[in-house]
């Protein structure tokens, strides 16, 4: 039996796409964290630090839909190349700003501008999507991708945070942005590989955000953004009532290990069972695997729960993306997707902020509590969403026909 992995880079030009796109979307996991590390250090400041982070997190949530959706109309090089330019400079400025300590104006003026940052996950994904619509390997190719995110998770964050304690406090944001502007200029030289713009004559003038499978996967998303954030927080909150405050990074590791292990076996699978009710059974596990957090009071077992909490992770994602692949017309996929990366991203700024607010009131171990509660959420909303997940396949009227507005 053939590995299908190796069979999805057969195709011509995706071995350099997808490890262009690796490169330049490891910003995505080293620039919020790299702000801290840089902050906390130049101004000593961690309330500026966590400010400024959160500020370029959710102004990149609310800009990235809008310059994916000029992407579906535009094309890729068209808007990647003005985007990561203005991106780049703000970084470039930032980093400046840090290390004179210019006035605090022009810190948040820079990370507002560096949102500009487009999606380079959602691009990639279009890409494979281009290659492999309707055939089997584009399953097995959004797993790689959902794997490939559980490595710049792990990676991106560890190497931002390692290279300014280590070197100077500007390393990690310095490398983050020299990722970006050679990852990105890479990416968009492929253009054997840019998808083609689709025609949008056919009533697809509107935001995805308006499609009611894209408002079902992307509301539940953010519940399931705020479990693994919420996880992290309370780990770390944990292990350092605990005494052992090291085996923190230990465990987030075995976390994303898990939902890493699972998603390579499931891109390996072609599963027949509609992919609504996968993306139900996942979020499934997820929402019952929270429950032994809550009972994890030692090291040894916080990380054999957080390992099994993370396992149905990567599926999740993969199942995600699949339907937003066939419930979105071609015109409007790479916003579809961003929506979806979107809803994580600011599911992960309120799971820590929430999270960070119960372990303070409450205890270390309090903080699963949000888990277990973003969990039943997520969960609620696939089941109720099912018969709106499970229409036929998109096309433009028909997508348009179950647009409705955002509420």
């Amino acid at each position: 039996m053939q590995n299908p992995y190796s069979e999805i880079f057969h195709a011509p030009g995706t071995k350099g796409f997808a490890t262009a796109g690796f490169i330049a979307r490891l910003p995505i996991a080293m620039a919020p964290i790299g702000i801290v590390a840089m902050l906390s250090q130049t101004n000593g400041e961690y309330w500026l630090a966590g400010a400024l982070s959160a500020t370029y997190a959710l102004a990149n949530a609310f800009v990235a839909p809008q310059i994916s959706r000029l992407v579906d109309r535009l094309g890729q090089t068209r808007i990647v190349v003005p985007t990561t330019i203005i991106s780049v400079l703000a970084f470039v400025v930032l980093i400046a700003a840090a290390n004179r300590h210019w006035p605090i104006w022009t810190l948040f003026a820079s990370a507002l501008l560096a949102a500009a940052m487009p999606s380079i996950p959602a691009m990639v994904r279009a890409r494979w999507t281009e290659i492999f619509r309707d055939r089997p390997g584009l399953n097995t190719a959004f797993a790689f991708e959902s794997a490939a995110d559980e490595l710049v998770y792990i990676a991106g964050a560890s190497l931002s945070v390692g290279l300014s304690v280590a070197l100077f406090p500007e390393a990690g944001m310095l490398v983050s942005t020299l990722f970006l502007a050679l990852g990105s200029t890479a990416f968009i030289l492929q253009r054997s590989t840019e998808p083609r713009v689709r025609p949008t004559e056919h009533g697809s003038h509107g935001s995805a955000i308006r499609l009611r499978p894209v408002q079902i996967i992307t509301f539940a998303l953010i519940f399931i953004g705020a479990t693994f954030a919420t996880t992290e927080v309370s780990t770390v909150a944990i292990t350092k009532e605990l005494g052992q405050p090291g085996a923190a990074s230990l465990i987030i590791g075995v976390y994303a290990l898990g939902s890493f292990v699972l998603g390579i076996v499931i891109g390996a699978l072609n599963l027949r069972m509609p992919l609504q009710r996968q993306l139900a059974i996942a979020i499934a596990i997820i929402a019952l695997t929270t429950l032994p957090l809550l009972v994890a009071d030692t090291v040894p077992l916080l990380a054999l729960a957080v390992f099994v909490s993370g396992v149905a992770i990567s599926p999740t994602f993969i199942t995600a993306f699949g339907l937003i692949e066939r419930r979105v017309p071609e015109a409007m996929l790479t916003e579809g997707v961003t929506w979806v990366t979107t809803g994580i991203g600011i599911g992960m700024a309120l799971g820590s902020f929430a999270a960070g607010a119960v372990v303070d009131a409450f205890g270390a171990q309090s903080g699963f509590f949000v888990s277990v509660a973003a969990g039943a959420i997520a969960l609620a909303t696939v089941l109720i969403g099912q018969r709106s997940l499970g229409a036929p396949d998109c096309d433009f009227a028909g997508c348009e026909a179950a647009a409705v507005p955002a509420e």
